[in-house]
Order: C-alpha cells, then structure tokens, then sequence
C-alpha cells in the first residue's frame, strides 16, 4: 500500500490556572444586580460601595430582596515545564 507517515504531532501539556496576584495584576471589581428589576451598582475595587447601592436600592423598592454579587477577578495562566 505504501508508507504511511503522520499529519500532525500532538503534544500533551500540564497548564496551571491561579487568580493573578502579580503587582501588575488588573484590581479585582465588585458589584451587585437587583435580580427582580436587572438594576446593576456602579463598579469598585471597594465592596462597600455596591453594598451601600442595595441599600439604597431596596430602600427605594422595598419589594426588591433578592441580589446578585459579581465579582471580575483577573487570572493567569501558563505552561509547566
């Protein structure tokens, strides 16, 4: 039949994935969303501030209870050797 020879190579890596804690690192962000009206808080390095914005929030709509917290919190990656 003839000589059969390879279209690829596959190579198999060990990669590491860690919240990048580095000086140069972006800063992690807060912040909160009413779940009932899809409001979102300003963004803040500070969770304090979305924090006091549901309390004002749920002080103006007393029926909204419910809230989301999103955090944005860089992370790396690289190969192992």
């Amino acid at each position: 039949m003839g000589t059969v020879t390879p279209r690829s190579v596959l190579r198999y890596e060990t990669w590491t994935l860690q919240p990048d804690r580095e000086p140069d690192a972006e800063p992690v962000l807060y912040a909160m969303q009413c779940a009932v009206d899809g409001e979102t808080s300003p963004t803040s390095e500070d969770f304090a501030e979305p924090q006091n914005w549901v309390l004002r929030h749920c002080g103006q709509n007393p029926s909204h209870h419910t809230y989301r917290e999103i955090i944005t919190r860089p992370w790396r990656a690289w190969r192992q050797m």
